[in-house]
């Protein structure tokens, strides 16, 4: 890789990283988080739930196989910044169509490379996530005094409405029009879970998140989709008000932030994580069947198992590694609710989810 730029991580706690740049020359202020998948930096890389977030991937070597568009998981990167270890010089995939300094470049992110990234995520692990301020440069180093007193007086995620940032800006439909309805609440939404649904002949209405409850119904929809997003889910305190107008009347799925919007709903609370689970090998246990699934996670905040006393909400799944709450259900509600993606499983039997939704939408 060139290394005619260079660059520099600042970290709220005053610790400063040197690397070299790619990507774009520019600054990127977020919450910094390590993602530990091996493969898939452009779905990563293009999931709106990274939006105010500076993304370290602790897999030593990025970009090997390039980047193609339909991998992208939106429109745009969402991530405000990359760190890696190493960028791949040669890259190479029949389907590649750019390199990921291209990508970054065309959409204005900034890239670190030259880092030890496994020392970096040590740190959060330890300490716990961050703000930062990444910035790329040719000419004069910045003042790294005046970085630290930018990255310190900026917000922090549960203060920032990152959905409204995120979600869609109108009402789009996609499918069959003559195949059962379901409205998708857009607070970030991946385009696989779109793609999951319209396989099993389900026709999609995705609106933005602050689309009213009546306004959904008005619609006739068959079951409600909560997506996924980024930040602190008690921020969008509008999205949990429609979600719980709507969930006593149709069959819900919640996934990732949608997830916790469906507890809050339901008057539970959620919590931030330390570090939180970003990775494609994350164990979840069923509660159910006894079965453990190997899951795609990408999220900072969890449900708090202990509020959910008088909810009517009961854990039927946890996570291997630490217990928290990776599934709720409710006697009384056609509810399917889980924090991890199922859309993007490892585990062969992972899309089930999406089965048991669409029997629920046509039984109903």
């Amino acid at each position: 890789m060139n290394r005619g730029k260079k660059a520099v991580l600042a970290l709220e706690d005053g610790t400063i990283v040197q690397g070299w740049g790619f990507g774009a020359c520019g600054k990127a202020i977020g919450e910094v988080v390590f993602n530990t998948s091996m493969t898939g930096y452009t779905e990563v890389l293009t999931n709106p739930s990274y939006n105010g977030q500076i993304l370290v991937l602790t897999y030593p070597l990025i970009g090997n196989y390039k980047v193609h568009p339909e991998w992208m998981e939106s429109h745009r990167i969402w991530a405000e910044g990359l760190i890696v270890r190493e960028v791949c010089e040669r890259p190479s995939h029949w389907k590649g169509e750019k390199t990921i300094d291209e990508f970054l470049r065309e959409f204005g992110v900034p890239g670190m490379f030259g880092v030890d990234t496994r020392a970096l995520t040590a740190k959060i692990r330890k300490h716990g996530v961050m703000k930062g301020i990444l910035v790329t440069y040719t000419g004069e180093e910045p003042n790294i005094d005046e970085l630290l007193g930018e990255v310190r007086k900026q917000p922090s995620i549960s203060e920032i409405d990152l959905v409204a940032e995120t979600t869609r800006d109108e009402i789009v439909r996609f499918g069959n029009k003559d195949d059962p309805k379901v409205a998708l609440i857009d607070c970030g939404v991946k385009l696989n879970i779109i793609r999951s649904l319209l396989k099993r002949g389900l026709s999609v209405i995705a609106v933005p998140a602050n689309t009213p409850a009546d306004e959904i119904r008005d619609f006739h929809p068959e079951g409600i989709v909560v997506s996924n997003g980024p930040g602190d889910p008690a921020v969008v305190g509008y999205v949990r008000d429609t979600v719980g107008d709507l969930l006593p009347d149709y069959p819900t799925v919640g996934i990732g932030l949608g997830h916790q919007i469906i507890a809050l709903a339901c008057g539970a609370r959620t919590c931030k994580l330390k570090f939180g689970h970003r990775g494609a090998n994350q164990p979840v246990k069923d509660l159910e069947t006894g079965r453990v699934h190997i899951t795609s996670q990408n999220h900072g905040f969890v449900v708090d198992a202990d509020s959910l006393d008088g909810t009517g909400l009961e854990v039927n799944k946890i996570n291997c590694n630490d217990g928290t709450v990776e599934g709720i259900s409710h006697p009384e509600l056609q509810l399917l609710s889980v924090q991890y993606h199922p859309e993007d499983s490892p585990d062969p039997y992972g899309h089930y989810l999406f089965d048991r939704f669409a029997r629920m939408v046509r039984g109903r």
